[in-house]
């Protein structure tokens, strides 16, 4: 039952009352039940909650006091602090952290009704392109290669939520995207996720990584699904300084609206050496479906792309070394006992956090530090400034663009893990738009040679989402992207 439904299927169907919300949500859980020890999508299975929220949930409908999300079942990266409930970031030393406050996204989605599956799992601190820097364990793709059942990353950091989504274990999740922590990881599971503009979700009560950076963010199977989900997920918040006060448009409506004599701008510097001629051919029958419905194509040029990656590592990591200070052992979270304070919070923090977190942590100090902080840190905001003035020259002359969303289609977990540097260029084409903070979504539009899920991004002017959903959805629509993964309900359960 799980992949017979979307999103906006599964509401229809409560609304008409075709299907209960507990039958609904206990179909998930015997869906997690089942996958989930093959793929280690989730951290924490709230099922006692989300059957209570479904039971809820029912009654609303019976009085047809429906909102958004009611009795829609989801899953929420754990870096969203909900109350009651255990969130831990995939760290040790949030491990027994569980929260007195919900954040403001998951808030306003139970506000409008969501029953809520669990917690699912990321890199640590959201700090990873594959979902394998967990100090729970390693998420696995639900996608295989052909004849091959070598177990792939999910992407990362939001990998547990694609995963999830991917394998019918939740009709939809949050992600949080960094670098690319959304767009990625839906490109790897063959789904849709979308990172809206920085400001538009409320960052309250979602763990920081890079607080100029992090934005909450859908997972769903089709565009309509993340324009539902962003719909209730978005809107100004009082307690978060960079929430944004403008009006939340109507995405689904805007998916729609199709895309005649809008200009798509094709980037060259996108054109990265090495890049696989599939990918390449990918990227141009993208161009051509938006031509065939009447988009103009028109070539144009990010000159400072380059560049973003590594200003995105000075800034990123620096930014966590600052966040990542307030975790010593003293106010919450895990706590090493030692003689004195300086002990206390050296063992605290090596105990507590994995080896990508240190080594960011360490590479954040050293650009702050005394001596390199003009050499480093402030050089690099100042590429970031020229990154921006690129993106907002280029959308003077046009409407969106498209671009692969990753240079590969999923890997092997194993792959690329002891080379960090070859591990940071997953993010290679997601990362600049995340440094001028405009809003990018990966959809879905092709298999490579060995049968795995490529995706095809598509980045808007600031606060322009419901342009990016007109063009999403006009490639959902050429592309027809009927694949499923080897492991799901119903196939290897």
């Amino acid at each position: 039952m799980t992949l017979e439904f979307t999103l906006a299927s599964a509401r229809d169907a409560l609304l008409n009352r075709r299907i209960s919300s507990r039958e609904l949500t206990q179909a998930h859980l015997d869906a997690i039940t089942a996958l989930d020890p093959k793929l280690h999508a989730f951290i924490t299975v709230t099922a006692e909650q989300a059957l209570a929220q479904a039971d809820a949930a029912d009654a609303a409908l019976a009085k047809g006091e429906a909102g958004p999300l009611t009795g829609l079942p989801v899953a929420i990266k754990d870096v969203f602090c909900t109350k009651g409930v255990k969130t831990t970031a995939a760290s040790k030393i949030l491990e027994p952290f569980v929260p007195p406050y919900e954040s403001t996204v998951t808030s306003n989605m139970l506000h409008d009704g969501a029953v809520f599956l669990g917690k699912v799992n990321l890199d640590e601190f959201a700090m990873g392109s594959a979902t394998t820097n967990s100090a729970f364990g390693a998420t696995i793709n639900p996608w295989q290669r052909q004849g091959s059942d070598v177990a792939l990353v999910p992407g990362g950091s939001s990998g547990g939520s694609a995963a999830a989504v991917a394998a019918g274990m939740a009709l939809a999740a949050t992600g949080t995207d960094t670098g690319g922590s959304i767009r990625q990881p839906a490109s790897y599971c063959g789904i849709v996720g979308i990172k809206p503009t920085y400001g538009r979700c409320s960052r309250y009560g979602v763990v920081a990584f890079a607080s100029s950076l992090d934005q909450p963010g859908p997972f769903a199977r089709t565009v309509e699904d993340t324009a539902i989900l962003l719909g209730s997920m978005a809107g100004h918040d009082p307690k978060d300084s960079t929430s944004v006060p403008r009006a939340v448009p109507d995405f689904a409506a805007a998916a729609k609206r199709g895309v005649k004599g809008l200009k798509i701008g094709v980037p060259r510097e996108y054109r990265a050496e090495g890049m696989p001629a599939e990918i390449e051919a990918l990227w141009a029958q993208g161009l051509d479906w938006l031509r065939q419905q009447g988009a103009e194509i028109v070539d144009v040029s990010l000159p400072h792309t380059k560049y973003g990656l590594a200003t995105y590592y000075i800034v990123a990591p620096a930014e966590a070394s600052s966040n990542l200070a307030r975790y010593d052992g003293v106010r919450y979270g895990l706590r090493v006992p030692a003689n004195d304070l300086k002990d206390l919070y050296e063992g605290t923090r090596a105990a507590g956090f994995g080896r990508e977190v240190r080594r960011r942590i360490l590479m954040g100090t050293y650009v702050l530090s005394a001596g390199y902080y003009d050499a480093y840190y402030l050089k690099a905001q100042k590429v970031r400034a020229l990154i921006l003035k690129d993106f907002t020259d280029v959308f003077s002359k046009v409407d969106a663009l498209l671009t692969p969303t990753a240079p590969s289609a999923a890997f092997a977990i194993g792959e690329n893990a002891d080379d960090p540097v070859q591990m940071y260029l997953n993010d290679i084409f997601t990362v600049p738009a995340s440094m001028a903070g405009v809003p990018g979504m990966s959809v879905p539009a092709g298999l490579d040679a060995q049968g795995l899920p490529l995706g095809l991004q598509v980045l808007g002017r600031h606060f322009d989402e419901e342009t990016v959903f007109a063009v999403g959805a006009a490639l959902e629509k050429a592309a027809g992207f009927k694949g499923l993964p080897q492991i799901r309900m119903g196939e290897g359960a």
